[in-house]
């Protein structure tokens, strides 16, 4: 009597960036469908060679474009997903785990809509304001939706603005219909890609504060805008954040992305606009974990299928590494469901808590990984050694790097607002 034929060997299936762990629905399947489908046969293929030339991912914005999601979370009403923020960063981290650059210059376009548009909707404003923001974001939801116009939000400028420590160093001087802006920004992601630079600045007046600000889409052709330096670092390469400057550069009032002094309400009602970095750094943890439970079955592409699984060793490091995506995991998806106006003061805790532990640990996972896999990790042929280098990269951004995570975890767990120590006797 013959043998049985041999049953086809299963194989491993990456799961969900949610897990089983949440009921999704079918707007969030739906997306993060069309999210996974073109990670795995478009960006993943792509990802290397956009690292290696350290160039921006038009290709992958195109397919974006076509698949509707650059407008993702633009309210149904102007043609966008409508997205809240639960489901944009699942999708961003399903993104973020085949292209780290693709999902953290994403993000930079999605914040524009999201801000401009959700959290918008959740703060004050006179009827006057709240008819002009109207105007305006129509405007600015058409380019996106109809047109695939790119936005993004260059932040950083050196100082202690984007850490909330002061005004922003970048200046609008209000004029007759519009204003002109004067400053600069470094590590200005998609510099030279976006079509729309969403400039964070201080209107120019004396005694001008952090409440004094202004957030305006700047046209990278205007004239004054102009983009310096080189771009070679360690990791997130495609992002290509070059120094952008500004010089004399008049902006039309119809430009404004919200209402004067509208975004310091937002700062302090809306803490969650600031943890859009972190669902990237969840994508490349999972794809951390995953490429290592492939390599160790032997099942990773364009590599002898040798299995190391059996090893105890390498079981134990496995495990090690669930536990701690699990974990992080567990936070993100909490985090997720928690962003609203005006959060609790234990929710705003959650936040700074969560946004530290991804940003740490998808790099401790990409560690584990590498030691895990061994001599082969390295090889750039291989998609490991990049996002090591990637995930490194997640807790030196701002506003929230991992250092101002911590400072505000410890000053805001021992004090209640308003609180200060009494001054020693003397």
């Amino acid at each position: 009597m013959s043998a049985n034929p041999a049953a086809p060997a299963a194989r491993y299936v990456p799961p969900s960036i949610a897990g089983d762990y949440t009921e999704l629905t079918d707007k969030q399947k739906q997306l993060l469908a069309i999210a996974g489908d073109l990670g795995r046969n478009k960006f993943a293929a792509r990802a290397g060679q956009i690292d290696r030339d350290a160039v921006f991912p038009f290709e992958n914005y195109a397919d974006m474009h076509r698949a509707g999601l650059m407008g993702i979370c633009v309210p149904e009403q102007y043609g966008g997903w409508g997205a809240d923020f639960a489901t944009y960063v699942m999708v961003a981290a399903e993104i973020g785990r085949h292209c780290g650059a693709t999902a953290l210059t994403w993000n930079m376009h999605v914040c524009s809509t999201i801000w401009t548009g959700q959290v918008a909707d959740d703060l004050d404003m006179t009827p006057e304001q709240r008819a002009d923001h109207e105007k305006n974001r129509t405007v600015h939801f058409k380019r996106i939706v109809e047109e695939g116009k790119i936005y993004s939000q260059p932040f950083s400028e050196g100082g202690a603005a984007a850490a909330g420590k002061a005004p922003w160093g970048t200046l609008a001087k209000k004029v007759d219909g519009g204003y002109v802006v004067n400053g600069k920004k470094i590590f200005a992601s998609l510099a030279g890609a976006a079509d729309y630079y969403g400039i964070l600045c201080t209107v120019d007046r004396p005694g001008a504060t952090q409440h004094d600000s202004m957030y305006l889409a700047l046209q990278r052709d205007l004239p004054g805008v102009s983009m310096v330096g080189d771009w070679d670092p360690l990791g997130m390469r495609g992002t290509v954040s070059r120094t952008l400057l500004f010089k004399d550069v008049f902006v039309p009032d119809s430009e404004r992305l919200m209402p004067e002094g509208t975004y310091a309400q937002a700062v302090m009602r809306w803490p969650h606009m600031f943890a859009t970095l972190s669902p990237t750094y969840m994508g490349i943890a999972q794809a951390a974990y995953d490429f290592t439970v492939q390599y160790l079955r032997g099942e990773v592409p364009n590599t002898p299928p040798v299995k190391r699984r059996m090893y105890p060793t390498k079981q134990v490091a496995v495990a090690e590494m669930k536990v701690k995506l699990e974990q992080t995991r567990a936070l993100f998806l909490q985090n997720a469901r928690a962003a609203k106006v005006d959060p609790t003061k234990e929710v705003r805790l959650g936040m700074y808590a969560t946004h530290y532990t991804i940003m740490e640990n998808a790099n401790d996972l990409c560690r584990l990984a590498v030691r895990t896999c061994g001599g082969q990790s390295m090889l750039k042929s291989l998609p490991l050694e990049r996002m090591y280098r990637d995930s490194r990269c997640g807790s030196l951004m701002l506003p929230l790097t991992a250092e101002l995570c911590i400072d505000r975890l410890g000053r805001e767990c021992l004090y209640e607002p308003g609180e200060r120590d009494e001054e020693p006797a003397t």
